[in-house]
């Protein structure tokens, strides 16, 4: 084959490769929201307590949150693509197990599963972006379309999910996985390019492996039985001392093998946890929207699940114009530190208008306002901290960063819904305690809500003012050409 023609066929084959991974990832998204309109029917159609209703959500991200670490590194061992194909066969399978179940345990049962499958294939995308992107300019755009489906897909997952509850049934919001699942299973055979992993005997932790799973899982069940039992229960303080024994456990051990799952060496890459603190403090602040703000629309303002997936739609759209492009032009012009910033002042700008609502606020204009600057300011900074997120890893552990990344994402997630629903039952108990109406006590919880969710991005904008750094691009080139060397070529660009 002429090479003019070689390169064509590489490089459509990346571009629909990024669309075939995506597919994943969107899979993944809407599978963290798409359930919550769905919750009542399932509750009443499967007999489930309040209590008992929780671990349709809950064992999802116990799994999903839990294993990305150890998933990342699985990546970096026997090669990506086979994780992510392996991920995506078990989320796909697992689906059709939620679909079908008729009873709490194979509902709850499969939904552990499909969080592991969720681990499995998101926890390597990062890293099959940045080994098929490896030009600035590129990566930036590919970038783009990984948070218009990582963000894009939580508004996305609320619409359809309703209307397919209300037009279908339950089941069906499980059942639509299949054909984007097998579709995406077949491609990315096809499609994506593995790498050459570094070898079982490089890297086989199985300790690690364990304490790094468990640490994260009793982390994960802590906070979100936290709202069940309280924060300052005997419950949850045993359950996190737990997880802080096993995690400290296995940063020891990692520290005195010679192939550690984790090289903690990894740890000290640039940018690589300041940035993932300061986006998951956004996250806490973004997510109170999939949250809180459903409960609002539904609750105070009266909507029904359907026009309640369509009041967020404003913010997808609003992601998807700001992925086509404009903030890799951003980037260039003002640099990923400023434009992170900038998008942080633009997410709290639409918090702070969440706050002020009332129980009769009209959608327009001022929560229309609300959920646009929401999804404009989240696109903003989501792709330059990414950036600066992954910009130091060695090509050798990206799969172990692109983890560490998404790890520090869903705790977030969790994080939000445990803290701002502890504060807007607690304030709205006590609302009521004092004779406010039930509209006006939910109201005042939720806007309280709305408010812790503001101080963490406002937390944000301060943080990231100080320890946001662009990685040093004078440093001595790496003789195999590794990511960290791309990745400071490219921060340095678009500087």
């Amino acid at each position: 084959m002429p090479t003019s023609i070689r390169g064509f066929v590489h490089e459509r084959r990346r571009w629909v490769a990024l669309i075939v991974v995506c597919f994943a990832m969107l899979m993944n998204t809407l599978d963290q929201t798409i359930v919550n309109v769905a919750l009542p029917t399932i509750q009443r159609d499967l007999h489930f307590t309040q209590a008992s209703l929780a671990w349709v959500i809950d064992a999802y991200l116990i799994t999903f949150a839990g294993a990305l670490l150890l998933a990342g590194r699985l990546g970096d061992l026997v090669g990506r693509k086979r994780v992510f194909l392996v991920g995506v066969a078990l989320f796909t399978l697992a689906s059709a197990a939620c679909g079908a179940a008729d009873t709490q345990a194979l509902l709850i049962g499969a939904r552990f599963a499909q969080g592991l499958g969720a681990a499995l294939s998101s926890s390597v995308i990062l890293a099959i972006i940045v080994a098929d992107f490896p030009v600035p300019a590129e990566r930036a755009k590919a970038m783009s379309s990984y948070i218009l489906v990582a963000i894009g897909g939580g508004s996305l997952g609320l619409l359809v999910g309703g209307y397919v509850t209300q037009a279908l049934s339950w089941h069906w919001i499980f059942f639509i996985n299949l054909p984007i699942g097998i579709v995406t299973l077949v491609l990315g055979t096809v499609l994506i390019d593995e790498n050459a992993g570094i070898g079982i005997h490089a890297g086989l932790d199985v300790g690690g492996a364990l304490l790094s799973t468990g640490g994260m899982m009793l982390a994960v069940y802590a906070i979100v039985t936290s709202s069940q039992y309280g924060w300052r229960s005997a419950h949850t303080l045993a359950f996190a001392a737990g997880a802080l024994v096993v995690l400290g456990a296995f940063v020891l051990l990692e520290s005195r093998l010679r192939h550690p799952m984790m090289p903690l060496g990894v740890m000290k890459s640039p940018g690589l946890l300041t940035s993932s603190l300061v986006r998951g403090l956004m996250v806490i602040g973004m997510y109170s929207t999939f949250f809180i703000g459903v409960l609002y629309f539904q609750h105070v303002l009266g909507f029904d699940p359907v026009i309640t997936g369509l009041a967020f739609l404003p913010q997808t759209l609003m992601v998807a114009v700001m992925s086509s492009g404009p903030i890799a032009a951003i980037m260039k012009r003002l640099g990923p530190k400023l434009t992170a910033l900038g998008g942080l002042v633009v997410v709290a700008a639409g918090l702070a208008l969440f706050a002020t609502c009332g129980p009769h606020t009209a959608y327009f204009p001022q929560i229309f306002a609300a959920v646009l600057l929401i999804g404009f300011g989240a696109a903003t900074a989501f792709t330059p901290l990414l950036t600066i997120a992954v910009a130091s890893v060695p090509p050798k552990d990206a799969g172990i960063g692109s983890g560490i990344v998404n790890v520090s994402q869903q705790v977030a997630a969790v994080l939000s819904v445990a803290i701002l629903g502890a504060v807007s039952t607690s304030h709205t108990a006590s609302l009521l305690a004092s004779g406010s109406s039930p509209i006006d006590a939910l109201d005042g919880g939720y806007r309280l809500a709305f408010v812790v969710a503001l101080i963490s991005v406002l937390t944000a904008i301060v943080l990231g003012s100080f320890v946001l750094r662009r990685p040093a691009s004078t440093r001595a080139p790496v003789p195999d050409g590794s990511f960290q060397a791309e990745s400071e070529t490219m921060i340095a660009e678009v500087m």
